[in-house]
């Protein structure tokens, strides 16, 4: 595992949940899983640095020869739905002029790939291709380095969007996140359409079912008592459509793999979801609006068992996704280092709820529930 919070996999932590100990005893007896997740943990450790400055580089080329970028952001709204996350034309000569500094340009680049979702799956993503071409016996080194990335280039769009929308951090650059942001997403197609037009189609498909569930939790911030089952399974395409098409498509699409791929990786994803929501609560103390423990916490009228259900609910996610394990070909190379990965994904929720649990702030998150 690895993300910008390293505290959630210390020796400490792992110790206080049961796939956590699940975890050391695979560390201690190196066990096929452990040492497949280590192995891509180290190869994207090591490619990091080289695939930063080549991202850096070619934003700048993008950005340098647009010959119309005021047309490129207007485009960029109206493909995403929002006004709020493009420059006004007066504003965007300036942010330009500054970014044309490599040393600038690096920076921010750096700052958005600082991501905890961005680092814990780049690892993800390699083994599955890698397992993929495996299965397929394929053998073609460019052809996963452009299809990784451009995933993990479309995952790290979120970033800048993010911090645009939230307002709570990088204040200081979001104007220059602006300008990127279309850039970003023409490095990522180009290289996702390196797998060809059906792996592209994929991605145009998930990435439009993410901006539906991206919308629709916008949405239900304004009516907080009022949202309902359908709609909260609805808002998680945000999570599902990404991860999922991600992992299809690191089996080019192709069948039954791409579909079971999915399968694990959407559901897994969804699980994550929960961890973030209770992870988000903790930090800024109430409960995250929209979230699982809100529409739990409110049915019953009880923050402590909205959080507990939330558990049960990421719980289940994780069952939907190991069952794709099952549906793997006999003797698949990678099937155990999938397990491997679930059991982080339990370990993370699990922490996350455990920390609540000792902060025992149960009567300040219930008077701070929506009315």
């Amino acid at each position: 595992m690895s993300g910008k919070d390293q505290s959630v996999i210390s020796k400490e932590a792992l110790m206080g949940t049961k796939p956590g100990k699940q975890i050391i005893k695979q560390a201690l007896f190196k066990s096929k899983g452990y040492k497949l997740f280590n192995k891509y943990k180290d190869e994207t450790e090591n490619q990091f640095p080289n695939f930063a400055e080549r991202f850096a580089q070619g934003l700048s080329n993008e950005i340098k020869s647009d010959t119309d970028p005021n047309a490129t952001q207007q485009a960029f709204g109206n493909e995403v739905g929002s006004t709020e996350i493009i420059l006004n034309a007066s504003e965007i000569e300036p942010i330009k002029s500054k970014l044309e500094s490599p040393d600038v340009m690096q920076d921010r680049v750096n700052r958005i790939l600082n991501s905890n979702f961005v680092k814990m799956t780049f690892p993800v993503f390699n083994g599955l291709f890698d397992a993929a071409a495996e299965f397929s016996g394929r053998d073609d080194p460019q052809l996963k380095q452009d299809v990784v990335e451009g995933h993990i280039l479309a995952i790290d769009l979120s970033e800048p969007m993010d911090r645009i929308v939230d307002k709570d951090e990088d204040l200081e650059f979001l104007d220059d996140y602006k300008l990127m942001n279309p850039y970003i997403l023409k490095l990522a197609r180009d290289k996702i359409s390196k797998g060809g037009e059906h792996v592209l189609k994929e991605f145009e498909a998930g990435f439009e079912d993410a901006r539906i569930g991206q919308y629709l939790d916008e949405k239900l911030k304004s009516k907080p008592t009022e949202i309902t089952e359908e709609e909260m399974t609805l808002s998680y395409k945000k999570y599902r459509a990404v991860m999922g098409t991600a992992g299809r498509n690191m089996a080019l699409a192709e069948n039954p793999l791409g579909e079971i791929f999915y399968l694990g990786m959407a559901r897994a994803a969804e699980g994550v979801g929960c961890g973030n929501e209770i992870e988000d609560s903790i930090k800024s103390g109430f409960v995250k609006i929209p979230s699982w423990p809100l529409y739990y916490s409110l049915l019953a009228n009880d923050v402590k068992k909205g959080f507990e259900v939330t558990l049960e609910k990421s719980n289940l996610y994780l069952h939907d996704a190991r069952l794709a394990l099952d549906l793997l070909p006999d003797n698949f190379s990678h099937k155990e280092f999938l397990e491997f990965l679930f059991l982080t994904v339990e370990h993370y929720n699990q922490y996350w709820h455990n920390k609540l649990e000792k902060a025992s702030r149960w009567s300040e998150y219930q008077s701070k529930l929506p009315k």
